[in-house]
């Protein structure tokens, strides 16, 4: 019994350790010390080996096939059974799958017991392997490509609208919209992709937006510039009458010389439109005298009143135009 015992350790397995042992029935036992016969039963052969041994926790390979190679020398059925540090077996017999789907990084052992049983004993064999698991490489964030656009015309103290798109960056990111302005103040859409700037007095004054998209742990940042317009400097006609009443027209020249004293810079323009058919020297006699009283009644410089002659008309009239400085003077 005893010089057959050194065949327990004659079998390497060359993926995974293999431990065998086998026992002898009580009655076998007695016969070999009577008898001095051999022992029929062997050891198990048991070799254990894995079709992925490295699988990363972000691949879509979750399954590891196992395969045994047990052989029983002697010919005896061979019972398997399958345990795991993690996850689970799948199916019974040499071949079987381990789902690792959801372990954590590491290494992770799969381990099989396997044992055959005759009239001449009872042989055990064990073997493991191991699969690493490797963790998910760290996903480096990406910010999207930002444009922010302004309005294609600008209407004088009215609001404007910025509009923002995005595309591609890190997936799976909701963005927080943060806006800033200036000049000007956020009227409405603050947090969203749209905001409506208020721009009351701001003529000559470039408004620029900027937009920060938050979420990406990273400056994802966009802005544009919109100029708002300077008024156009124009002359502007005050007031217009026939041939009236001297009182009458010395009301309105007067509403005319108030507005002159306003804009100390403005120039007055007279226009005299003659009558077919009048007098001659009329106009110049009629432009004269609306002259004399802005002059001397009303105290308007005469270095800022303008008198020109009109097309002829069907009655004379006037008009009376104030000229900001840089504007355009009136042509009648």
């Amino acid at each position: 019994m005893f010089k057959n015992a050194p065949m327990l350790f004659r079998f390497a397995v060359p993926i995974a350790l293999a431990a065998l042992l086998c026992s002898v029935p009580a009655d076998a036992q007695k016969q070999k010390t009577t008898t001095n016969a051999s022992v029929a039963n062997e050891p198990l052969k048991l070799s254990l080996t894995s079709d992925i041994n490295i699988v990363s926790a972000c691949s879509g390979a979750q399954q590891v096939r196992l395969t045994a190679n047990a052989v029983s020398p002697s010919g005896n059925p061979i019972k398997y059974k399958w345990t795991t540090s993690d996850g689970d077996i799948n199916g019974e017999g040499p071949v079987v799958t381990w789902n690792v789907a959801g372990l954590k990084p590491g290494y992770h052992k799969a381990s099989l017991n396997i044992v055959s049983a005759g009239s001449d004993g009872e042989c055990e064999a064990f073997s493991s392997v191991t699969v690493l698991v490797n963790a998910c490489a760290a996903v480096r964030p990406v910010c999207p490509a930002i444009e922010v656009t302004g309005p294609a015309t600008v209407v004088l103290d009215q609001p404007i609208t910025f509009t923002s798109k995005f595309s591609g960056g890190t997936t799976g990111i909701t963005p927080a919209y943060n806006w800033t302005v200036s000049p000007g103040t956020i009227i409405s859409g603050q947090g969203t992709g749209t905001v409506k700037v208020d721009t009351t007095g701001m003529a000559g004054q470039t408004i620029r937006a900027s937009l920060s998209l938050g979420g990406y742990n990273l400056e994802c940042y966009a802005e544009t510039a919109v100029s708002i317009p300077v008024p156009k400097i124009i002359s502007r006609r005050f007031d217009e009458f026939p041939d009236i009443a001297r009182n009458d027209e010395k009301a309105r020249l007067d509403n005319f010389a108030i507005e002159m004293q306003n804009d100390q810079t403005a120039t007055a323009y007279v226009i005299v439109y003659p009558r077919k058919g009048g007098k001659r020297g009329e106009v110049q006699q009629h432009a004269a005298r609306v002259v004399d009283y802005l002059v001397n009644s009303r105290n308007l410089d005469q270095h800022r009143i303008v008198t020109l002659v009109g097309p002829m008309r069907d009655q004379l009239g006037v008009e009376l135009w104030i000229t900001p400085q840089g504007a355009t003077p009136p042509n009648p």
